[in-house]
This record gives structure tokens, sequence and C-alpha cells, in this order.
């Protein structure tokens, strides 16, 4: 098996570390402090490619796969956690409309979103509905042939209130998985509406915030698929951004070692500098060795997805939940070989390992991610 990168690769990988380096690391402190979304440098990532990763290209994506993606996404994060995050989340709201969308809609809304002319939120979670998903109470009417009416809530919603198009499950039929479809809503549409941006500890450079439906009047042509199958989408969207978040916990870690690193060399205690302390040289093995593993384990489930594995969603919920407590276990190592000054906000890791926090709770919990890498390993 062959673990090198090819050149496409490189020079993907390269292309999303210069627009890191240019674009996100000089301003992500002062973007987590001021709580900004950076609408308009996520729009550049876009010309790029990086609107629509894996978005067929005859729409204006990249046609990328998923390997590509995590390498973008690791080295995305690498500038900002946050804004980094986010346009992962707008790349698995526009490849579902990509992949189980109708002719019409790609064509309505994918040129625009692949060029971040629009943006995308992704609305699964409501406030009684989180690691049960299944259990979502927005529900979707039909009114007549042409329209639905939609109403209820969603809760944790990242872009919420400044994204253009949100892509919303709600319950069309009865309990349980098979009573929900997917439909796409635009920011317009009365009756939509937003809570208050949410006071988070991390992922300060995104808005965060309740979206609230009342009899908002959607499109039957806006319906992704066919009634009833909108949990399945949601499913298959989950293996990808599990991978896509898994990546962003790699970038900011590996930011976090190389600040450490930097400063283990520069600090002198006790007539040493750091570096030359064993405990404190094991400590940073360790914390690679860590990172080696997570970032083969994250591409280990992108090819598999990539090449149609069967067992690609039990990769992807190891790797998600390998990654991201080893990403956070390496961030918050990093702060504590800074000592006070790690905790300082003049020094990068108290942020990032805020930012990470969140990757083990987000798309699927930990504790759910073992639940299904234990249901597919009984299964087989």
């Amino acid at each position: 098996m062959d673990f090198a990168l090819s050149e496409d690769h490189r020079a993907i990988q390269e292309a999303a570390r210069q627009f890191a380096a240019a674009e996100l690391a000089p301003h992500s402190a002062a973007w987590d402090e001021e709580k900004h979304f950076p609408v308009d440098v996520i729009r550049r990532a876009a010309e790029l490619g990086f609107g629509g990763i894996y978005v067929r290209e005859d729409v204006g994506g990249s046609g990328l796969g998923r390997v590509e993606a995590a390498l973008i996404f690791e080295a995305l994060s690498y500038g900002d956690v946050s804004t980094a995050a986010f346009i992962s989340i707008h790349n698995m709201a526009s490849w579902m409309i990509d992949r189980f969308g109708s002719e019409a809609l790609r064509a309505k809304y994918l040129p625009r979103l692949t060029s971040m002319e629009l943006i995308a939120s992704y609305c699964l979670t409501e406030p009684g509905a989180g690691s049960d998903a299944a259990s979502l109470r927005t529900r979707a009417d039909k009114r007549g042939d042409d329209a639905y009416v939609l109403n209820g809530a969603k809760a944790f919603i990242s872009g919420a209130g400044t994204s253009d198009v949100y892509v919303v499950m709600a319950r069309t039929g009865g309990e349980g998985a098979r009573g929900v479809s997917t439909f796409v809503v635009e920011k317009d549409t009365p009756g939509l509406s937003f809570g208050a941006n949410e006071r988070k500890m991390g992922w300060n450079s995104q808005p965060t915030r309740q979206v609230q439906m009342d009899d908002v009047v959607v499109p039957a042509e806006n319906r992704i698929g066919e009634e009833g199958d909108g949990f399945k989408f949601a499913m298959a969207g989950l293996d990808g951004g599990r991978l896509n978040i898994a990546a962003c916990s790699l970038g900011g870690a590996s930011l976090a070692l190389d600040t450490a690193l930097d400063y283990a060399r520069t600090r002198r205690q006790f007539g040493r500098a750091l570096s030359e302390f064993q405990a404190l040289q094991f400590k940073l093995a360790d914390m690679a060795t860590s990172l080696e593993a997570a970032r083969l384990m994250v591409l280990n489930g992108a090819a598999a997805m990539d090449r149609g594995d069967p067992q690609a969603t039990k990769l992807c919920a190891m790797a998600k939940r390998f990654a991201t407590d080893a990403g956070f276990e390496v961030a918050n190592q990093a702060l504590q070989i800074h000592g006070g000054y790690g905790y300082l906000r003049d020094y990068p890791l108290e942020r990032i390992v805020r930012d990470l926090r969140v990757h083990q709770i987000l798309e699927g919990t930990n504790e759910i991610m073992r639940v299904i890498t234990a249901r597919e390993l009984l299964r087989a």
C-alpha cells in the first residue's frame, strides 16, 4: 500500500496552506476576540475551488474526493479552526443538494453555492433532538401538490442568520428515521427567523443560532430526493462531515504542536532549553505520534468513502472519535508545555483548545461514534 501523496494531492494541499497562511492565520485571534464572521474571506476560498470541493464540475464544483477534502481542511484549520470548520459545513450542505437533489434543484442553487455567492448551513439538530436525531420534531406538512409548510426549530446551527441557504431535515411522515425528508429553505422566506447568537466557548468566528420556522412555505421542488429519504441523506452527509471535522482537529492540533516545539527550543529553565529535558521530549514525541496515527485514520476513512467501501461508515466514525480526542489532547498538552503563558490570549494555545473542544461533540458525539463502531463490528 502506497501512503505517499500524489503530486496533485500536494499541489492542492499547498494551495490550501498558502490561503490559510495569507488569509486566515493573521486574523484568527482578532476574529475570535471580536466574534467576527469573515464572510468576505470565506468567499475568497471559493476562488480556489473550496466552495464545492466534492460537488460535480457541471455546476461549478471541483469534483474532488474525500481524501483531497481532508487535506484541504487540515491545511485551512492550521490557519483558523473555526473558519475552516464553517467552510466544511457549507461543503456538506452543498454536497447534499448535488448528490441527492433533482437536476433542476442542482441548477438552481449549486452554481451560486460553489462560487460562494450564496453560503449554506445544515439544519439537523433540534433543542430536544441531539444525539437522537431521528426523534426530530420539525414538521413539513404538504399543502396541495406544490408546497410544504414547515414548523419547528433547529438548534446550534452554524452560520444561522447570515447564511443564504438552509438544508433542513423535517418530518413529513410518522415517527422514526423513515418519516424525515430534506428541504432547501432560503433565508428571506417569510416565517423563517433566528435566535440570538449563542455565547460559546470557542468557534467564535462563526455565528451559532437557533433557526425557527413558523408556517414557512417551501416549494415542493425544493425537497431533496423523495419523501422519507431525508434521514438517510443526513447520515450519508455525516460520514463525510465527521472526516472533515476530524481533519480540522488535525490542523489545529498541528499548529499547537508546532507552537510547543518552537517554545521548547527557546524557553530556558534551570539553565537549559526546555527541549533538553527528556520528560518534555517524551511528551512531544507522544503528541506527534498521536497526530500521525490520527492523520492516517482520517485518510483511510476518506479513501474508503472515495471507493465506496461498505466499511466506510465504521472507518469514518473511528477516525472522527480518535482524531478529535487526539487533537484536543495534543492542544491541551501544548498549552501545558507553555505553563502560565499558555493560559494567556497572547499565545494561540488557549484559543486552539477552546476551538477543538467542540469537535468531540458535533457531527455525532464521540460516545455516539463508539455506538456506531460497535454496531458495525457486531453486524459483520
